[in-house]
């Protein structure tokens, strides 16, 4: 999924703390979701790449199941289905294997923001502490493309004479944003080049997220009463929908079709 897009209000990144050295270890990550919104959209696919010295180390990547079903736009672009996700695990499940992947290293991914606040979600959700810098291919290409052209990232690998293979899957796009990072840093990350090298420092990413609590039981039932009265075929498992979702669900729909008429 392109992800050249402004990240959600509640995720900003703050200035680079003042070092020197360029770095060249980080955890280049990527994700495929349902949709853009992480309070509201899910990660089907996650991808990392430990690098270390600017040599790849270890790689992982899992699918993930949104529970949800998959809107014909997300699956035209990454080639992804309903089916591939059926057997995969729950983020629950996973979050903590690619938190302690990442222990001790940035995040590396064009536009980090986008790929952090799905993550830090999760994380949040799942009682884990995921306080992260980053290290973002989007800002570094701002700074030394042209201003005219398109900075996502088929348009950056093209410009840095990057391969990038097997766009929008999540390997696929972590591994061009590790190798178009180093083309970058080869050309421009030379310590002795100045201001131009402080591009290159991590930055600390801010993300506030409040973990979201777990739909009541009544919620669910008003919202299966709903959905058989109105004989709506719903695109989500309503057991795997917080609170929160679940309440602008019912609303949607009572707004939409309207209450359930009950006999007196």
């Amino acid at each position: 999924m392109e992800k050249c897009r402004t990240a959600p209000e509640q995720c900003v990144p703050e200035k680079a703390a003042d070092r020197s050295e360029v770095p060249n270890s980080y955890i280049a990550i990527d994700l495929e979701t349902t949709g853009l919104n992480p309070k509201t959209d899910r990660i089907i696919e996650i991808a990392a790449i430990k690098v270390t010295d600017g040599r790849i180390a270890e790689e992982k990547t899992t699918f993930v199941n949104p529970h949800r079903q998959l809107d014909e736009r997300i699956c035209a672009l990454t080639g992804i289905s309903g089916a591939m996700l059926v057997d995969a695990p729950d983020i629950g499940r996973v979050i903590g294997e690619y938190v302690e992947f990442a222990d001790g290293l940035p995040l590396l991914g064009h536009n980090i923001l986008f790929d952090y606040s799905f993550l830090k979600h999760a994380a949040v959700n799942a009682g884990l502490e995921f306080e992260k810098e980053g290290l973002d291919t989007l800002r570094l290409c701002r700074a030394f493309m042209p201003k005219e052209m398109s900075k996502s990232l088929g348009a950056a690998c093209g410009y840095f004479q990057v391969e990038l293979k097997n766009a929008h899957r999540a390997m696929g796009d972590a591994g061009a944003a590790h190798a178009l990072y180093q083309a970058v840093r080869a050309r421009y990350g030379n310590a002795e080049s100045g201001d131009a090298a402080k591009l290159f420092l991590p930055r600390p990413l801010v993300c506030r997220v409040k973990k979201e609590q777990p739909a009541a039981k009544r919620q669910k039932e008003v919202l299966r009463e709903l959905a058989k009265y109105h004989r709506i075929d719903l695109t989500v498992d309503i057991d795997y929908l917080s609170r929160n979702e679940i309440s602008r669900l019912t609303d949607k729909i009572i707004a939409q079709y309207g209450r359930i008429r009950r006999n007196i």
